[in-house]
């Protein structure tokens, strides 16, 4: 055969069998479902023992707060030679005295003023009549009220009779008594603990600092420092401005000659004070019912006094009062109440006013701020503004009547 001058194609190359698929083994999946489960049943098991201590953790921070409160008065007696211990001791002490004081004090109160109030009724309801006939035309009828509370009152006395005749049987008994005595525990719990964390505070705060790094310390110190100032100082204003309010509200009802001016004083002042948003309303409802018994005349005085003096409170004395301690706008105040009341009740409610200062103090300790842009969307008016954009106003109105035409028309036309 001749030679063409052409190489030989080359074989094509040996074909490679694919390698078999093969699954990864069944043991990872085994460990994963596994380590799943695992943190499963542990999430589970710690939600059941938080819903177990829950009620143990909410007095443990009620007493955290209660300390932070009475640190500064324990302090300034520790600094004139009182130990801790028996400084703590005879402030609690103290505190329990004057909550005995003032629920004796106030409950008998109470109840003589609501019979009173009752005894008083027909003739409060003739001068209303009357009153009602002689300015308006309009006849109230004394006749059909009395008997609307005739037979309101013959359905309370039915309500009380089925609550009396099963009071004394021995569940209720057992209740009753279950329930003081569980009332008288937490009370001595949170006491006691408050009594701990106080008198041994330099002690805790080594103990919780001897488990951090030293950045970790100063910051935790820096929050402990935080509390301690912001729940104290809110504490002390409101002493001051449940002290201020008593002694006004002494006053005006020593004036009106309304009777239990002391006790009523007392009570204006620290429930005014000390339940927040609407401390003052639920304290000025025992003085007025007082007062409404002895004369309505005096009571309708003494709810126009109570309007101003919160006023006055509200823009003259508290904002002074308070000016280094708790700088809270009142949306974020009135929110935080509310959250604390849907959380822990009044207690919470209570508790909620120092927690934001301290939040909103370390916020502005540890969060950087920075510069706003001045547009008219972020200008804040000053009272030069206020003041200028009222005299503009006033010169475009003497303008406006000298020229014999509207206002803002400087020509007249």
């Amino acid at each position: 055969m001749a030679d063409t001058g052409t190489n030989p194609t080359p074989p094509p190359p040996p074909v490679t069998p694919a390698a078999p698929l093969r699954l990864p083994p069944w043991s990872w999946i085994w460990r994963v479902l596994g380590a799943a489960a695992v943190v499963v049943f542990a999430s589970m098991a710690l939600y059941a023992l938080f819903k177990s201590v829950r009620e143990l953790l909410i007095w443990v921070f009620i007493a955290l707060f209660a300390s932070f409160a009475l640190e500064p008065a324990v302090d300034w007696l520790a600094k004139r030679g009182w130990k801790r211990g028996l400084a703590t001791g005879s402030i609690l002490f103290g505190l329990v005295i004057l909550g005995i004081v003032m629920v004796s004090l106030m409950i008998p109160l109470l109840v003589q003023q609501i019979q009173a109030l009752v005894r008083a009724a027909p003739d409060i309801l003739e001068k209303l009549s009357e009153f009602t006939r002689r300015w308006f035309g309009i006849d109230v009828s004394i006749d059909s009220i009395r008997q609307q509370l005739l037979d309101a009152n013959s359905a309370v006395a039915r309500f009380a009779s089925n609550i009396a005749g099963s009071l004394f049987g021995w569940a209720s008994v057992v209740g009753v008594a279950s329930a003081v005595i569980g009332t008288i525990f937490k009370l001595l719990t949170i006491g006691l603990f408050t009594f701990y964390l106080t008198a041994d505070g330099p002690k805790v705060r080594r103990a919780v600092c001897s488990y951090l790094p030293p950045r970790q310390q100063e910051t935790v110190l820096k929050t402990w420092e935080v509390g301690i100032e912001k729940t104290g100082a809110y504490l002390y204003s409101r002493l001051l401005l449940a002290v201020i309010s008593g002694i006004v509200t002494f006053l005006i009802l020593t004036v009106l000659g309304v009777p239990f001016a002391v006790p009523l004083a007392v009570w204006m002042g620290l429930i005014s004070q000390f339940l927040p948003t609407i401390g003052t309303y639920i304290a000025m409802a025992l003085p007025l019912l007082v007062a409404v018994v002895e004369n309505p005349v005096d009571a309708l005085i003494l709810l126009v006094f109570f309007v101003l003096y919160q006023q006055v409170e509200n823009y003259l004395l508290s904002p002074r009062i308070t000016a280094r301690t708790m700088q809270l706008h009142p949306a974020l105040a009135f929110g935080f109440a509310i959250a604390g009341a849907m959380i822990a009740g009044i207690v919470g409610a209570f508790l909620a006013l120092p927690l934001a200062a301290i939040v909103q103090a370390l916020g502005t300790t540890y969060i950087q701020r920075h510069g706003v842009q001045e547009t008219d969307l972020t200008r804040l008016q000053s009272a030069e503004d206020t003041r200028e954009r009222r005299e503009e106003r006033k010169r475009r109105r003497g303008q406006g009547r000298s020229s014999g035409g509207p206002p803002d028309d400087p020509g007249g036309t």
